[in-house]
């Protein structure tokens, strides 16, 4: 396709390819990508993480088939980072695309960074490491069980989308409850998620739950095949503690408590599945609250070709939408299109 016409580029569109973890949107992008000479912007929470890459899933260069994957390898281990900072790096990236008149292309499953990226970031207190401190001691003295208990007393409706071992998340969420006298939940809807900075196309790629639990399990049996387990120990062994939010995450949780004796290998793995479809579960049930989404079902055995050529058949009519109206300024920059294809 050739490059985005500059009264297009002044609509400031954007696609979103979102949807479950090992719902195929790495493979599936790669090709979208190429049909639009773009880059892919990753919008995944543990992929912002170096050196963590068998675990996190993250493309290998092969599998990126030249295609440019940005927003990823942004932070070390026992960095900090956030929805607010992944934001600022994911705006960048978009204005450097529509400089060079190319289509943002955002690809992921953390839906928090999606919707703040494409409707606006609910303006929380900022963290203060004083509080911090606190709920740390808190979790240390009392266990993380305490700290989730308190959150479902002060903030119910975001202790329910939580799971209670998300420590990380559970924190921020008592940490502005304390800094503001708010729950975060009446944050985000006074807020609303409304903002309005771009002209935006979501897709949503789904699989029938049998399938999707396959695909995890299959994928799963592959990151311990080729080195799950000596990658979490390397990163122990460089002094990146349990007790770090990367190293809270799918898979390297299990395999770190594996690796102090916790459990046998057996157990980690029965538990590194559980937890992984569990945490798809979420995903859906947050995606499906979110408006806009055009969902693409794949069926099992459908060749790859064919949901990449309805997902550019969706950009090209999204992309056609906006340049038919580019002179009359009828269309709103917000989510277009809901439904299912």
């Amino acid at each position: 396709m050739s490059k985005l016409s500059e009264a297009l580029c002044e609509r400031r569109p954007v696609v979103v390819l979102l949807g479950p973890t090992a719902a195929g949107k790495s493979r599936i992008a790669v090709q979208v990508a190429k049909c639009f000479d773009t880059d892919v912007l990753t919008a995944d929470s543990r992929q912002v993480y170096r050196g963590m890459d068998i675990g996190t899933d993250k493309p290998t260069a092969e599998d990126r088939q030249g295609v440019p994957h940005r927003l990823i390898d942004l932070a070390d281990p026992d960095q900090a980072f956030n929805t607010g900072w992944y934001r600022q790096a994911a705006l960048a990236e978009i204005d450097r695309l529509y400089a060079a008149r190319q289509l943002p292309f955002v690809v992921g499953g953390t839906g928090l960074y999606i919707r703040t990226l494409v409707r606006g970031l609910c303006p929380a207190p900022q963290a203060d490491p004083h509080v911090r401190a606190e709920l740390m001691n808190i979790s240390k003295e009392q266990g993380r069980d305490h700290l989730y208990a308190e959150l479902v007393h002060v903030d119910p409706d975001t202790a329910a989308r939580l799971h209670p071992n998300d420590e990380a998340k559970v924190m921020r969420a008592l940490e502005v409850h304390r800094l503001s006298g708010q729950p975060m939940s009446a944050l985000h809807r006074q807020h609303g998620f409304q903002e309005a900075a771009f002209a935006v196309l979501l897709i949503g790629l789904q699989r029938p739950k049998k399938v999707l639990y396959r695909r995890i399990e299959e994928r799963i049996d592959w990151q311990l095949a080729h080195g799950m387990v000596e990658e979490t120990r390397a990163l122990l062994d460089r002094g990146y503690g349990r007790h770090l939010g990367a190293l809270k995450g799918l898979g390297y949780r299990q395999v770190s408590a594996y690796l102090a004796g916790e459990y046998d290998y057996v157990e980690m793995v029965r538990r590194f599945k559980r937890d992984t479809r569990h945490f798809a579960k979420r995903q859906m049930t947050w995606f499906r609250k979110e408006s806009g989404i055009v969902w693409d079902s794949i069926e099992e055995g459908e060749p790859l070709e064919h949901t990449v050529g309805r997902v550019v058949a969706l950009i090209d009519q999204f992309l056609g939408t906006l340049e038919r109206v580019t002179h009359s300024g009828v269309v709103q920059q917000t989510a277009w299109g809901e439904g299912s294809v």
